[in-house]
């Protein structure tokens, strides 16, 4: 039996890896979450085939799990995504976190000593530690980006000191716990407590905007708790699955921040929007140009070339079906129609790839901020629906914004920039937007669905 488990163990590896392959295409990512669901699959199977286990406790675990899953799936709004995603990161560390609990009331209240007490003791204090941090830090963001609590940095004098001095006592905890782990709860408990603290402390001081950056690094967070758990109950497919999830988690992170033109640290510590909107920058003043739906059918109509720039406005508006109808309605006209994804556009990475995918947009009409920046100047209209940060151009033209030298989509250049909006407003950044003010610029006021949904029955009745 335990040559069939290894081996199943390797298959559900291999498919891990093929699935993690797989979802970095847009048109092969939902096969690859197949790919990997069945390898999770196998490696469930293949663990309860062991036997020595309580099925009846498990089977419950399941069912509940399996129930809750699926309701929650069914019912979340595609608006709610990121904070689903946020609590499957939270939920994924604190399950980490029990296993090393678990591990050491075997050690220490049932007598079962592992082979190796100080390997294992390091392997349980990391756990612990990580999985805490996840959990904790994970409920934070999630309080943010389902806006219960205010989404701007928390900041407080003494803050990183406080911090930094938080990690040393961690650490000279993990360090005194692997030395003498059998001083059993009065250890383990501080060690948790800490590791909860940190999470939080970890996320109060980053602001709303910096949420794709903080998803990621939180789903890295939570794969490194899982390894770790896999070194605590020896178990290879554990180790590996959660080392692929804290690889990858770290390989976007870094993709977010160079989307942004800033380090992993300055978004950690900086305390960025805590400001009041354009604060920090300057405070741009001009004549917004507003027009109709109507006006904006005209401009539409009489275009060659259309770059939707979706943001998190449209995903509020919940207008992804509207705008798709749209662009069929422009391309049936003999426009070129192309949707423009910004990295960080949103509130978690991809959230704006899955909207659009949602509504049936091709794959092949996707495009970067490097594809369609060259030729903007070609763009007869840029349609911005609800982005704000990621089309600012004071990121290239004001030294003292914030945003200063964050690569943006650069709809400004075009021959024609309409702003879907429902004020002038800063985006969750809190910066001010000069595009508002731009000649080129014309601003269509309202609800991005029941505008699009405007220009639509426009072009129905034409």
């Amino acid at each position: 039996m335990t040559g069939v488990v290894d081996f199943l163990y390797i298959v559900a590896a291999i498919l891990f890896i093929v699935g993690l392959k797989m979802l970095g295409r847009a048109e092969t990512a939902r096969r690859g979450n197949l790919v990997s669901a069945v390898g999770m699959l196998l490696a469930i199977g293949a663990t309860l085939a062991i036997g020595g286990l309580s099925f009846e406790w498990i089977l419950a675990g399941a069912v509940m799990g399996s129930l809750i899953g699926a309701v929650a799936a069914y019912a979340v709004k595609m608006t709610a995504m990121p904070e689903m995603v946020g609590l499957f990161n939270g939920f994924g560390g604190l399950a980490s976190l029990l296993v090393g609990w678990a591990e050491y009331h075997k050690w220490i209240a049932l007598g079962q000593a592992p082979a190796r007490p100080v390997f294992t003791a390091i392997a349980i204090f990391l756990t612990v530690l990580i999985g805490g941090v996840t959990f904790s830090g994970s409920m934070v963001a999630f309080l943010k980006l389902a806006e219960w609590i205010n989404g701007k940095p928390l900041l407080f004098r003494g803050q990183q000191i406080v911090n930094g001095l938080l990690l040393v006592g961690l650490a000279a905890g993990g360090v005194f716990f692997a030395v003498r782990p059998e001083l059993g709860y009065p250890l383990l408990l501080p060690v948790v407590a800490g590791s909860l603290i940190l999470g939080v402390l970890s996320v109060i001081p980053i602001g709303g905007a910096d949420m794709p950056v903080v998803i990621s690094l939180l789903n890295s967070y939570s794969g490194l708790a899982a390894c770790a758990a896999g070194f605590v109950i020896s178990n290879t497919l554990l180790i590996v699955a959660g080392a692929l999830v804290g690889a990858s988690g770290i390989i976007l992170t870094r993709i977010m921040c160079k989307a942004m033109n800033r380090s992993l640290a300055n978004v950690l510590f900086s305390g960025f929007g805590s400001g009041a909107g354009g604060a920090a920058g300057a405070s741009y003043q001009g004549e917004a140009k507003a027009v109709s739906a109507e006006d904006a059918y005209y401009l539409l109509e009489a275009a060659r070339s259309v770059g939707f720039v979706p943001g998190y406005g449209m995903a509020v508006a919940q207008a992804q079906h509207a705008v798709r109808e749209l662009g069929q309605l422009l391309e049936a006209n003999g426009a070129e129609v192309r949707y423009c994804i910004h990295p960080v556009a949103g509130r978690m990475p991809g959230h704006m790839n899955v909207l659009l995918a949602e509504a049936n947009v091709p794959y092949e009409q996707l495009v970067e901020p490097g594809d369609v920046n060259p030729t903007m100047e070609t763009v007869d209209v840029a349609m911005v629906i609800g982005a704000n940060d990621v089309v600012n151009p004071a990121a290239k033209e004001d030294p003292k914004s914030p945003l200063y030298g964050m690569p943006i989509i650069e709809v400004d250049r075009a021959r024609t920039c309409i702003v879907l909006k429902r004020s002038l407003k800063p985006g969750f950044a809190g910066v001010d937007n000069p595009l508002f003010f731009k000649e080129n610029t014309r601003m269509l006021f309202g609800d991005a669905k029941q505008t699009v949904s405007a220009l639509v029955a426009e072009f129905k009745e034409s």
